[in-house]
C-alpha cells in the first residue's frame, strides 16, 4: 500500500503518467466547469445566515415565518430640513404626501403605507413602506429612492433606509465582491510572481494551476452545499477565492523552488520532479492539513457566518493542495526546463557529491541573517519576543464592536437615513424590536414591556392564521445598535419571561446584534483551544518531537497578538475606524495560526531534513538559507492577497485583510527568520526532545558559522544546493 501511494504521489512527474494527469484535469474542468458558476444559487443570505445558531433572535425570525407567506421588510423614507433652524413647511409636506401616494404600488399585498409621520421638533417627516422581502425587493427600493429623490424642494434632504434599505446596500457590496476580489487578487498574484521568478513564462504556470483549483473549489463547495448542507454565505464565498489564490500560490512556490534545486542535480526533469514531490510533499501536506483542519474547527462556532467561512475555507485549501501537487508538476514537466528562462537551471553537481564533500554555498541575505542569529541566539530571540510584545500591548486597548453606521468605509444611503431618524425621532422608530408571544397573553406582555425604561411605545402587530401567535412592535428610545438599546433588550427579555404562559421571544436588529456579540465571546473560548490542540498534534506528527512543536505554536500565538496590536494602531490612528468588529479576533486567530504555522512547517521540515545530515546547528542554518527566499516570496504573496480586502467597502472585511496581512508579514520576516532559528540554536538538541534527533545528537557544542569555510560566490541561477 505504501509503495502504491508513493507511485501515485510521483505520477505527475512521470514520463507517461504526466499526460494522464493533464488529460484528467482537462476532462474534470470541462465536465464540472458549468457547475462552478452556480455557487451563488446555494448562498444563504436569509435573516439567520449571519446569526448564532439557537439564538433567541434567530428563533424569532423562524417564528415570524408562520405569520405570512411573504415576510414584510419596511423601507423608511425620511425627509429632513437642511440647515440650522430650518423647519418643515407646506411644500415639504406636500412632497411627502405625493410620495406616499406613489409608494402605495410598492407595498406588500394586504399592507398599507404609513401616514406621513412628523417629528416632534418639526424638522423631519417619515413614511414607512412595507415591502415583501421575496418579491423583487432590490428593484422596489431603487424605485422608491428614485421617486423620493425627484422634485424635492430646495433645502430638503431625502433618504431611504430602514431594514430594506440597509439590506439592499449590503447586497450591493456583495454583488460586486466576487468579481472585484478575483480581478484584484489575480493581478496582485501575477505581478508578484513576475517579480519573484523574473521570467516572462514561469509565472503563468502557478496562475494556471490556481485557475484549475478555483474551478474545483467552486464545484466542490456547490455540491457540498446543495447535497451535504455545507453553509455558504456571500462573505465566505468572497473570501474563498482569495484563500485559494493565497495558499495555492504558496504551495506552488515551495514546489517550484524544490524542483529547481533538483534540476541542478539531475539531468532528467522527470526524476527531478519526482524527487521534488517526494521531498517537499510532506511539508505541503502538513501545511494544507493544518490550515484545513484549523479552519474546520470553526464548525464548533455558534455564529453561522463563522462556521460558513471555516468550512468553506477548508474546502478551498484541500482543492488548492490537490491542484498544486498534481496539475502544476505535470505542466512543469511537460514544458521542460525552458520555462525558467532566462535563469534556466543546469546540472552543476552529481547526485552523490553532496554527501561526500562540503558544498559550495552562495552568500545570500539569508545566510548572513543565519550567521548573525547564530552568533547571539539568546539575544536574538529575546529581542524578537520584546518587539512582538510591544506590539501586542496595543491589543489591550481595542474598542470592540461596530455600530451599523460604522460598518461601511463610505456611508451608504441607509446609514445616512438612520442618522436623520435618530436626530429627529426616537432612535428605534425605523427599526423596532419584535416580540413573538402567545396570542392569548399578548395583552399581559404589552403591559409588562410598556413600563420598561428605554421603551418609547409598544404597537400591536400581526397574528398567525390559526390565531395562536401574535407579534408586538417595541419602539426603543435609543439607536438600534447602541449599548443602551442592547441593555433595554436584556430588560425586555427578563420582563416577558415573568408573564406566565406567554412563551414570549424578543428579536429584531438590536437583539440580533446583542446575540452575535455574546456568541462571538463564547466562540473565542470554545474554538481557540481546539485549534491550538489540533495544530500542536500536526506539528508533533511532522517533527517527531514535543519541545519544538510547543515553541513553534507559542511563536505563532505571540505573532497573532502582535498583529492584533499593530492592526489596532492602524485602525485607530491611520484608517480611523471606530472599533473592531466582534468577529475579527476569532477569525483573525484561526487564519493566522493556521496560515502562520505554514512557514514554520516549511522551515522546520527542511531544518529537520538537514539536521539529520549536517547536525543540529548547521542544519538550522542550512534550512534557513535554503528556504529563506521561497518562504519570503510566499509570505509576501499571501499578505498581498489578503491586503486586497483593505480596499473593500465593508469595514469588517477590510479589518480581516489588514490583520491577516500584518500577521503573515510578521511570521515571514521576524518569527520564521529570527525568532524560530534563534530558539532552535539556543536550545540545541533539546529542541528535538524527546525525538530521534535529540537521542542521536548526544551532548554537543554549539556550532557557529565561523567554524565553516568561507562560502564561495557563484551565480544564483547556477547554485547547487546541498543534496538532501
Amino acid at each position: 500500500m505504501k509503495a502504491l501511494l508513493k507511485r501515485l504521489a510521483g505520477a505527475p512527474g512521470g514520463s507517461r503518467t504526466k499526460w494522464f494527469v493533464l488529460v484528467g484535469w482537462l476532462i474534470l474542468a470541462a465536465a464540472l466547469g458549468p457547475l462552478a458558476g452556480k455557487l451563488g444559487e446555494v448562498e444563504e443570505s436569509g435573516p439567520n445566515a449571519f446569526l448564532p445558531r439557537g439564538a433567541e433572535s434567530a428563533q424569532v425570525n423562524t417564528e415570524l415565518e408562520k405569520f405570512r407567506r411573504d415576510a414584510v421588510m419596511p423601507a423608511v423614507t425620511v425627509y429632513s430640513a437642511a440647515g440650522p433652524g430650518a423647519t418643515i413647511g407646506a411644500a415639504e409636506r406636500a412632497k411627502a404626501e405625493a410620495d406616499r401616494a406613489a409608494f402605495a404600488r410598492y407595498a406588500a399585498d394586504g399592507e398599507q403605507v404609513s401616514r406621513v409621520l412628523p417629528s416632534d421638533d418639526g424638522k423631519a417627516l417619515m413614511v414607512v413602506v412595507p415591502l415583501s422581502s421575496e418579491d423583487g425587493i432590490s428593484d422596489k427600493v431603487e424605485e422608491i429612492r428614485t421617486v423620493a429623490g425627484a422634485n424635492a424642494p430646495p433645502g430638503l434632504d431625502v433618504e431611504v433606509g430602514g431594514p430594506a434599505g440597509s439590506l439592499i446596500d449590503q447586497i450591493a457590496v456583495f454583488d460586486s465582491l466576487d468579481s472585484t476580489l478575483m480581478i484584484a487578487t489575480g493581478i496582485v498574484v501575477a505581478v508578484l510572481l513576475l517579480i519573484t521568478y523574473r521570467s516572462p513564462v514561469l509565472w503563468l504556470f502557478p496562475l494556471l494551476s490556481v485557475g484549475f483549483a478555483a474551478v474545483l473549489t467552486q464545484v466542490g463547495t456547490y455540491l457540498l452545499a446543495k447535497y451535504a448542507g455545507l453553509p455558504v454565505d456571500p462573505q465566505s464565498a468572497g473570501i474563498l477565492m482569495v484563500l485559494v489564490f493565497g495558499v495555492g500560490t504558496d504551495y506552488a512556490l515551495l514546489l517550484i523552488a524544490r524542483y529547481r534545486e533538483e534540476l541542478h542535480r539531475h539531468k532528467d526533469r522527470h526524476t527531478a520532479m519526482r524527487l521534488a514531490l517526494h521531498r517537499s510533499g510532506p511539508a505541503i501536506l502538513a501545511s494544507a492539513g493544518t490550515v484545513a483542519v484549523g479552519l474546520a474547527c470553526l464548525s464548533l462556532a455558534d455564529i453561522n457566518s463563522s462556521r460558513s467561512m471555516g468550512l468553506v475555507g477548508a474546502v478551498g485549501v484541500v482543492c488548492g493542495f490537490l491542484a498544486m501537487i498534481t496539475i502544476l508538476p505535470a505542466l512543469l514537466v511537460i514544458a521542460g526546463r525552458w520555462v525558467f528562462w532566462p535563469f534556466v537551471p543546469h546540472v552543476t553537481r552529481t547526485p552523490g557529491a553532496g554527501a561526500a564533500a562540503p558544498a559550495r554555498r552562495s552568500v545570500t541575505v539569508w545566510s548572513r541573517i543565519g550567521t548573525a542569529v547564530a552568533r547571539r541566539p539568546r539575544w536574538s530571540w529575546l529581542m524578537s519576543v520584546a518587539a512582538t510584545g510591544v506590539l501586542a500591548v496595543s491589543a489591550l486597548g481595542i474598542d470592540m464592536g461596530l455600530q451599523q453606521s460604522e460598518m461601511f468605509q463610505d456611508k451608504p444611503e441607509s446609514v445616512v437615513a438612520q442618522e436623520r431618524i435618530s436626530a429627529h425621532y426616537p432612535s428605534g422608530a425605523s427599526d423596532p424590536a419584535t416580540i413573538v408571544t402567545d396570542a392569548g397573553r399578548a395583552g399581559a406582555v404589552e403591559a409588562a414591556v410598556s413600563e420598561v425604561s428605554g421603551v418609547a411605545r409598544v404597537e400591536d402587530g400581526e397574528r398567525t392564521p390559526d390565531g395562536r401567535l401574535a407579534t408586538l412592535s417595541v419602539v426603543l428610545e435609543d439607536a438600534p445598535d447602541s449599548q443602551a438599546a442592547k441593555d433595554t433588550i436584556d430588560v425586555l427579555r427578563s420582563e416577558v419571561r415573568t408573564v406566565d404562559g406567554a412563551k414570549a421571544l424578543v428579536g429584531g436588529t438590536t437583539a440580533q446584534t446583542l446575540d452575535t456579540q455574546r456568541a462571538a465571546d463564547r466562540d473565542l473560548r470554545t474554538v481557540i483551544p481546539v485549534v491550538l490542540v489540533v495544530v500542536l498534534l500536526v506539528l508533533v506528527w511532522l517533527l517527531r518531537a514535543i519541545v519544538a512543536p510547543v515553541l513553534l505554536l507559542a511563536t505563532v500565538v505571540i505573532s497573532y497578538f502582535a498583529a492584533l496590536g499593530a492592526s489596532n494602531l492602524l485602525f485607530e490612528h491611520v484608517l480611523g475606524y471606530a472599533g473592531v468588529d466582534w468577529s475579527i479576533p476569532l477569525m483573525g486567530f484561526v487564519f493566522l495560526v493556521a496560515l502562520g504555522i505554514d512557514y514554520n512547517i516549511f522551515l522546520m521540515h527542511r531544518v529537520r531534513e538537514e539536521s539529520v545530515r549536517l547536525g543540529h546547528a548547521r542544519g538550522v542554518l542550512e534550512g534557513l538559507t535554503t528556504t529563506g527566499g521561497v518562504i519570503t516570496s510566499a509570505g509576501v504573496v499571501l499578505a498581498a492577497t489578503f491586503a486586497v480586502f483593505a480596499g473593500l467597502p465593508l469595514v469588517t472585511m477590510a479589518q480581516m485583510g489588514v490583520i491577516v496581512g500584518i500577521g503573515v508579514l510578521l511570521d515571514t520576516f521576524l518569527v520564521r527568520t529570527v525568532l524560530v532559528p534563534a530558539l532552535a540554536l539556543d536550545l540545541g538538541r533539546w529542541f528535538w526532545w524527546p525525538g530521534r534527533l535529540f537521542r542521536a545528537a548526544g551532548p554537543e557544542q554549539r556550532e557557529t558559522p565561523e567554524q565553516d569555510p568561507e562560502p564561495e560566490q557563484e551565480p544564483e541561477q547556477e547554485r547547487a544546493p546541498e543534496r538532501v
